[in-house]
């Protein structure tokens, strides 16, 4: 996914990403924490977690209804995570991964390198992944994303 995303884009994915998340972690948490109304309630259940069960079958139920994601598996709230991975298109795409971070990295390369359609549910979001944090093509912007971006830079 590297490699591919680096032919592409001439930018190495994983280090740029990371440094890029790095950067802009503090100031996005801190967003979404002061939002209320609506938009608080969708980004409060969007965080909460996919499946809290120890129910493999409803694991596997939740993962095959996910069309592009992140999972996280931990027995308990507190444990370490057991395994991280990416959903595409309700199939496990890749496992074991290090972190939330180097799977978001991973799954915007996905959806990169294999031209795949931002879903309109998280569209938003991976444009302000690409043209935000990757600086891919950021001189235009929808209305959302650049309230977002100047936000940011408050």
């Amino acid at each position: 996914i590297n490699a591919e995303f680096k032919r592409i884009t001439t930018l190495p994915l994983q280090s740029r990403f990371l440094s890029q998340l790095d950067v802009y972690t503090d100031k996005l948490l801190k967003l979404s924490q002061k939002r209320g109304g609506q938009i608080g309630k969708r980004l409060q259940s969007i965080m909460a977690p996919m499946a809290q069960a120890a129910d493999v079958a409803l694991i596997q139920k939740a993962i095959e209804d996910t069309t592009v994601g992140i999972f996280v598996i931990k027995d308990n709230a507190n444990d370490k995570p057991q395994d991280i991975g990416i959903v595409l298109e309700g199939e496990m795409m890749l496992q074991d991964l290090e972190n939330i971070a180097f799977a978001a990295a991973m799954l915007f390369g996905c959806m990169y390198a294999l031209d795949l359609n931002y879903s309109p549910d998280l569209r938003y979001t991976f444009e302000v992944l690409q043209k935000v944090v990757k600086v891919l093509e950021g001189n235009t912007l929808s209305k959302k994303a650049q309230v977002l971006k100047n936000r940011l830079y408050e």
